[in-house]
């Protein structure tokens, strides 16, 4: 391979012109055979052109100078980092009764870990769910369509707890989806 002696672009041999900025391409002669000699001798190497060693330094630091940050996503809802990681493996349990066992499983937490703010914080997400579904139930006075919505909603809200109950096993301190944003019980 040859190397363009304007801009340092690689070109195949035997071509007449530079692929990357057209400019001619100066045949090299060719030079005429000589036998091996008897001990051999490694080949010289060809030095690389100096505008090549420059395009190589200049894309380098373009590379560099415009290379974009890395950001990691993050996740708003996810509050697992504001506990302390001994509250969190200590509270699981009771985090967990929170979204088993409905109101007992709240009361049960509230006595059982009180100064635990992973627990807490599973008794607010878990309160949420429980007042949404309390009030899903005033849907059933509308005949028909009401008894519908609120078996959609209901089916929801099952989901969202089990969800819920995950996170919580996981040690993880997420928003319960969908309920969670709701500004009561801050």
């Amino acid at each position: 391979m040859a190397f363009c002696t304007k801009c340092g672009a690689q070109v195949p041999d035997g071509t007449a012109f530079c692929t990357s900025c057209g400019a001619a391409i100066a045949a090299a002669p060719a030079a005429p055979e000589q036998p091996a000699p008897a001990a051999a001798a490694p080949a010289p190497q060809p030095a690389p052109q100096p505008q090549f060693q420059q395009q190589q330094q200049y894309q380098q630091q373009y590379q560099q100078a415009y290379q974009q940050p890395q950001y990691q996503a993050v996740d708003i809802k996810d509050h697992t980092a504001e506990f302390d990681p001994k509250d969190i493996s200590e509270n699981k349990v009771f985090a967990m009764c929170c979204y088993l066992l409905s109101v007992l499983g709240v009361i049960i937490a509230l006595l059982a870990s009180s100064e635990s703010k992973f627990a807490r914080f599973h008794v607010r997400q878990a309160l949420k769910i429980q007042v949404c579904e309390v009030l899903s139930a005033f849907l059933c006075i509308i005949p028909i369509l009401g008894w519908i919505a609120f078996g959609i909603i209901e089916v929801i809200l099952f989901v969202v707890t089990i969800i819920s109950f995950f996170n919580a096993a996981g040690g993880k301190a997420k928003d319960a989806p969908i309920v969670g944003s709701l500004g009561f019980l801050k």
